[in-house]
């Protein structure tokens, strides 16, 4: 019996439109714009994150480090959080998503939410250092975000692909 990892790769899939990426994107950032507060702000995913990884390592050649940037710089701004956090923390997103594309989709799915962790556990770093210097404390509560997207991970790869999947013709 085929593991999900594996039945994914015998699979036809579907050539991804310009369009539904930028989708996934938009829908990403209204996610995170949403009124998050309390612990539940706490316990936030970073959807954008999330989606722009599994681009970047489905699709290096259209998704990269440099649509990364951009997509940070528009988060900065529609978040209105310092300029520049998200570009910095995407920015390393997208360059471990696109230099470990391969290795990741050698595994299965519970193995990829595995290396998927520490490329997460570099971007929710980045926030937290970038945090430090502007107020001079450390805020570990960023890292359970990490554990919340990283926990996301499966369902989202299973979406898209699933979206993906090019049905076999019945004759």
């Amino acid at each position: 019996m085929p593991t999900l990892g594996m039945r994914a790769k015998s699979e036809i899939q579907r050539p991804v439109s310009n369009i539904f990426i930028v989708l996934s994107v938009f829908v990403a950032l209204l996610l995170n714009g949403l009124p998050w507060e309390g612990v539940w702000l706490v316990l936030r995913p970073d959807f954008v994150a999330v989606v722009m990884l599994y681009w970047c390592t489905h699709k290096p050649l259209r998704v990269g480090i440099g649509l990364s940037w951009a997509v940070g710089v528009f988060a900065d701004v529609a978040d209105a959080s310092l300029f520049g956090q998200h570009a910095l923390a995407y920015t390393l997103l997208g360059f471990g998503g696109v230099m470990l594309h391969r290795r990741l989709q050698m595994f299965d799915l519970r193995q990829q939410t595995t290396q998927v962790f520490g490329i997460l556990a570099l971007t929710y770093a980045a926030y937290a250092l970038v945090h430090w210097q502007m107020s001079g404390s450390m805020v570990w509560s960023y890292f359970i975000g990490c554990l919340t997207s990283t926990l996301l991970w499966a369902p989202l790869s299973v979406t898209f692909q699933a979206m993906r999947q090019r049905r076999a013709d019945r004759e």
